[in-house]
Order: C-alpha cells, then structure tokens, then sequence
C-alpha cells in the first residue's frame, strides 16, 4: 500500500506552523514530540523549569484535540492518584473504581522525578500495555494514549532518578534549551502563552492520528537501512564507550522513531539518514557512558561517527 505522502504532508504542515506560533525557537524539539507521537511512543523531557515544557505538552493536546490531563508529581503522591481507586458506594452496597488522571489520551506527568520510585512505577503497566490493574480487573486506556514526562536535572534537590525500567518506556528523551534572543524578546512583548493555548482549536481529530499512526508502519524498510540498524545496535554492545548496549526493544523503538520521521517529512521510504535524526533522542536517556555524563547529541555524534552507513 502506496502512503499518500502529499495528503500525509497537507495534514501535519499547518500543525507543525501553529505549534511553533506558540512555542518559538523550538522546530527541533516539536518535530520530534510528532515523531514520538506518530510512533506511539512515550516523551520524557528533561530540562530546568520555565523553558516550554508545559506548554509545549498543552499544544499539542490543544490542536490534535485530544483529552488532557495533568499530574504534578511530588514526593506524598500516591499510585492511587495516578491510576484511580475503589470507593466505597453507600446507596450501591459495593465498591466503584474511580479513575484517575492516567484515563485520559494526553497525560502531562510534570516532574516526574520529584515522586518516589514506588509512584513511577505506577506508570509502567500503562505506558507498556495501555491499560491498568487494580482491585484484580484490568482496564483499558484510551486511544490514542501518550504520556508526556518532565523531569529536573537529576542534580537540583528533592528528586528521585528514574529507573532504567521506567526510562526504556520512553521512546524518546530531549531537552528544550534556552530560546535564542530573538525569541525570547518576542516572548517578552508578546502575549502570554497561556492565552494562546486557550484559544487553541484542534486541527486533528484523534481518528486522524491513529489513522497516521498506522501510516508509520507502512515506510518501506530497506535491507540497507535495517542493516545500518543492526551495526548501530552492535556498535552500542560492543564498544567500550558504554556500560551497557542498546537492547532489542530499544532496536525496534528506533526503527519505528525513524519510520515516523520519515513521514513526518513525507517520505515513503526509511532511509538511513531517518536513523540518525532520531538516534539522539531515541538512545541518548539509554546509553551510559563509561567515562561519566555525555549529552544525547554527542552520543548521537559519537555513533554515528563510527557506524559507516555503506
């Protein structure tokens, strides 16, 4: 099956020019949120507080017109206030489950780090499986489900960091950075940002998204590009630059990172220069480097400097 790329392009262009109307300076990281979205994928954003985060995660609830909830994670919050509980129904004789903020297709978990382990991973059945266990039923979540996390610098007080379990869930991980001058001046004059989400209209309905959402499966996959892959992937598990390589699940998230890009910028076809975009976003929170800290684009850098795409 033939991806329309023209009606695909047509679909997202005015999307990705109202998003950046709202959050200036910012093409990089808001092509990569759609390209974790239209992967079905997880966004961890980690950055210091009052650069975008939050109003990036309102924007894009905002125009693809998607249910949005918001948590803010602190050290008292309980997994019971994430995925919802079982109050006791006088008039009924019974208990009824009440959901939680987690039944929502856009949950903005903010400072995801400031919580204890115990509450993060409250998360994890979710944004695996879409759906939550308690009181022995299970229930689904609704479609499409995408969890945007914030978190602080591990370094600033009163965090918990994240497990590699809670980390592998995140299909993509990027940071906002500091707007340039011209920027941020223009957020200076202009009008509050907060105003502009509130006249947000949806310009894509859920049942749109998912229907791209599929389209991602359908970039055609070359033997050359899943083979740049694979030495990607054996390049990670056999250099003495990190402590651990990247694992197969995080193989296939790149794959699927990539195939969104290449929509995203109406390609029907993966090329190996897809792989690199994403490659960043997508193994940077994975990798630990042996040395000590690297940021995600000189681990992106580092890779692809030595892995030759022929």
């Amino acid at each position: 099956m033939k991806i329309e790329t023209t009606s695909t392009t047509a679909t997202l262009a005015p999307l990705l020019a109202k998003l950046n109307e709202i959050v200036l300076d910012k093409d990089g990281q808001i092509r990569m949120a759609l390209t974790c979205l239209l992967a079905q994928g997880h966004l961890l954003i980690e950055d210091l507080p009052g650069l975008g985060k939050t109003v990036l995660a309102h924007a894009l609830g905002g125009t693809l017109g998607l249910q949005y909830q918001r948590v803010q994670f602190t050290s008292d919050l309980l997994p019971g206030d994430i995925i919802g509980c079982s109050i006791y129904d006088r008039n009924k004789g019974e208990f009824v489950f009440t959901e939680g903020p987690v039944f929502t297709q856009l949950l903005l978990s903010d400072e995801i780090n400031r919580a204890t382990p115990k509450c993060q991973s409250a998360l994890l059945e979710a944004m695996e499986e879409r759906q939550v266990s308690s009181d022995g039923k299970t229930r689904d979540l609704p479609e499409p489900f995408f969890v945007i996390a914030t978190q602080n610098p591990s370094e600033q007080l009163g965090t918990f960091p994240l497990p590699e379990s809670q980390l592998d869930r995140f299909l993509m991980c990027i940071s906002m950075g500091y707007p340039n001058r011209d920027a941020e001046m223009e957020l200076f004059r202009g009008e509050d940002r907060r105003r502009l989400l509130e006249g947000l209209d949806p310009m894509v309905e859920p049942a749109q998204l998912v229907a791209l959402q599929k389209q991602v499966g359908e970039v055609k996959l070359s033997d050359a590009a899943l083979d740049y892959l694979h030495r990607i992937l054996e390049f990670t598990r056999n250099s003495e630059l990190f402590v651990n390589g990247l694992s197969t699940r995080a193989g296939l998230g790149l794959l699927k990172a990539a195939q969104a890009w290449a929509l995203l910028h109406g390609e029907d076809k993966l090329l190996p220069s897809d792989i690199q975009k994403v490659l960043p976003a997508v193994a940077g929170h994975r990798l630990v480097p042996v040395a000590g800290r690297m940021s995600a684009s000189a681990i992106g850098d580092e890779i692809i400097s030595k892995v030759d795409v022929d």
